[in-house]
């Protein structure tokens, strides 16, 4: 099993303009709403893959009808820890015209103690009978970056981690599988510009050195790099002429490492995997609602660069 953790997800509303301008009025043509957030955007992806996924998710307020009914519809596992404060609405205004994304992110509301104890106890659980897990998202708003030790701290089997800051430094010594900050995460998490490749490999092997196991870095259309203390990878994703929405790319790949390393696969491949489902991502409204066959045919076409 799959387990995908996460303290942020969101009731996601999607707006479709002809043309979006700001300060004016706008009519969408379209409008979507899905349960999102990075834990269930993951969990999202395992099912599409045809993985056994189970979501652990912190929920509460009218959301929660609503995330059992898309659940149920997909498919998808998940154990609920209720909490006083409703799930936080995000939104994102997409405008083909322009080829834009506007995301408005509500933070996530602050959790009681007793929800985050709760929550760990539940994270726990399901942490010792899975196979892989994946931490991922930002902190509710009012809990500290120790939090994200405390989780780790509770995992047996392999982990992807998917969150940066101090949180992540904060972890490191307990030896993650991987981490995966984008490189402006990587940046902000260390502190300093990262401005040249030779700077950003430095900085993922200072990651290595911590304790990561691997590191991978994702830079927008630019290569993906992957280091390990002993090796390191560069390669280039595919082109994508007809981007719908990039919303959910990076927990697209997030999840379909953790599902490759499940299915036995090295983490290079793992890497090529996410690579192409992060790509494929970009042509769907709906984030990590993205065609396996695809993901396949597009891995193989990855290939590592010199």
């Amino acid at each position: 099993m799959i387990l995908l953790a996460g303290l942020t997800p969101a009731w996601q509303q999607t707006l479709v303009f002809d043309a979006f301008t700001p300060g004016q009025v706008n009519r969408a043509r379209e409008v979507y709403w899905n349960a999102s957030g990075k834990v269930l955007n993951a969990a999202a992806a395992v099912r599409w893959l045809g993985g056994d996924g189970l979501a652990v998710a912190p929920v509460g307020g009218p959301a929660v009808a609503a995330f059992d009914r898309e659940f149920d519809a997909l498919g998808i596992r998940r154990r609920w820890v209720a909490t006083e404060a409703s799930t936080r609405v995000c939104t994102t205004i997409l405008d083909p015209s322009r080829g834009t994304m506007t995301e408005l992110v509500e933070n996530g509301r602050p959790l009681a103690p007793a929800e985050l104890e709760a929550y760990l106890a539940a994270y726990a659980e399901e942490a010792a009978r899975a196979d892989v897990a994946v931490v991922s998202g930002s902190l509710p708003l009012c809990t500290p970056d120790g939090y994200y030790r405390e989780l780790v701290r509770r995992t047996p089997c392999p982990v992807v981690l998917d969150f940066r800051g101090p949180g992540l430094l904060g972890v490191l010594d307990l030896k993650p599988l991987v981490v995966k900050p984008n490189r402006e995460e990587l940046a902000e998490t260390l502190g300093r510009p990262l401005g040249t490749d030779e700077e950003l490999c430095s900085a993922m092997r200072e990651l290595n050195r911590r304790g990561a196991r691997w590191a991978i870095v994702t830079q927008g259309s630019g290569p993906v790099w992957l280091s390990s203390a002993a090796s390191i990878h560069r390669f280039q994703p595919p082109t994508v002429s007809d981007v719908v929405n990039p919303l959910g790319s990076g927990d697209a790949m997030a999840a379909t490492v953790a599902w490759a390393v499940h299915e036995g696969r090295d983490i290079p491949e793992a890497v090529r995997l996410g690579i192409a489902a992060a790509a494929d991502n970009l042509r769907h409204v709906l984030p990590c609602r993205f065609d396996r066959d695809t993901v396949f045919r597009t891995a193989e076409e990855i290939r590592e660069l010199p």
